[in-house]
């Protein structure tokens, strides 16, 4: 009874990573080669003669600003950068989700890649990891083979991680570290995946318990697509934006029960996973599986569910941009939105 009682107060409580896109900008970076570039993707993606209409935000997602940024999340975990390999720490239940989420992005992935090679399964593809922390779980996707390129605005955790994967010489030559936003990356190119046009295109955008703590879900949707080749994968973990997810999220976690810290979520910035799809798809992805998971703090392990009424897992694919893909509607809004 022990077990269940704390089983559903804690149900995805463990959402701690933090944000990939809140850190300061780096040098050399600029809005207006992300904004030139937009502009570009949507001109070569409009029709002629279409109508441009104004287009209404799917409920829920946040208003577009220029950057993911939230400073206030890097404050957050700027003090939890040296604790990310401490599996009894702060980060004890996202070193346990590795048991759901290495397989849920492996096995996807093997379903598009037909290529076998026994021992790496994922050798010859490329992951970029979004708001990485320590490496988690950039780890283990490169010691499946894959060349991993993690990115975290938080330079301590990237310091944590490029430290940590230095003591195993079966990642060196494929996991490496960046201390950068989302969209710093996707202006300026750079990383482990193939070059096309300028820019560095990935098979794969993992971002695993980040999307909760960003600014602007829009810009995030976009750079994703703009990094990843078309019929690239994008996998989500996050939290729903539910009652149950504030209950147990917010009010018994942080404020009763003081299992994480407070302030550490902030449930406005929760998203349902009908918006998420959405969101994604005018974009230019198409969902393909969306899995609700389960955390067990007493046992500390995850298991898959039916239900996504707290944590969820979502895997998409990014459709090739012709117009048949991308909504007039969505273009007149990008384009008015930025620049």
């Amino acid at each position: 009874m022990l077990s269940s009682k704390f089983g559903r107060v804690m149900l995805g409580l463990c959402s701690r990573k933090p944000s990939p896109v809140c850190g300061a900008g780096r040098s050399g970076f600029s809005w207006t080669a992300v904004r030139e570039e937009r502009t570009r993707w949507l001109q070569r993606s409009a029709g002629p003669g279409r109508e441009h209409r104004p287009v209404q935000r799917p409920p829920g997602v946040r208003s577009v600003s220029q950057s993911t940024v939230d400073p206030e999340e890097v404050k957050k975990f700027q003090s939890l950068a040296s604790k990310w390999w401490d599996e009894q720490g702060e980060f004890a239940a996202l070193h346990a989700m590795n048991d759901l989420r290495v397989p849920f992005i492996r096995d996807n992935l093997l379903n598009v890649h037909r290529a076998r090679h026994p021992g790496k399964p994922l050798a010859g593809l490329s992951i970029l990891d979004v708001g990485c922390g320590g490496g988690l779980l950039t780890e283990p996707l490169g010691r499946l083979g894959a060349s991993v390129l993690g990115i975290d605005p938080v330079e301590d955790s990237i310091g944590t991680a490029r430290l940590h994967s230095s003591y195993d010489p079966d990642l060196r030559e494929r996991v490496s570290y960046q201390a950068c936003t989302l969209e710093q990356l996707s202006a300026g190119g750079g990383g482990g995946g193939d070059e096309e046009e300028g820019a560095t295109l990935y098979d794969a955008v993992v971002a695993s318990e980040v999307v909760e703590h960003l600014a602007d879900l829009e810009t995030f949707a976009f750079c994703c697509s703009h990094v990843l080749k078309p019929g690239g994968s994008l996998f989500i973990t996050t939290i729903n934006k539910t009652n149950l997810s504030y209950a147990l999220g917010i009010v018994a976690a942080e404020q009763l029960l003081r299992i994480v810290p407070r302030g550490t979520h902030d449930w406005e910035k929760f998203i349902s996973p009908v918006e998420l799809e959405r969101l994604l798809e005018s974009y230019g992805f198409s969902a393909q599986s969306v899995q609700g998971m389960l955390y067990n703090p007493v046992s500390g392990a995850w298991s898959w569910t039916n239900s996504t009424a707290i944590n969820y897992a979502l895997h998409a694919v990014k459709v090739k941009e012709d117009v048949e893909n991308i909504s007039s509607d969505q273009q007149t809004h990008t384009a008015a939105t930025h620049g």
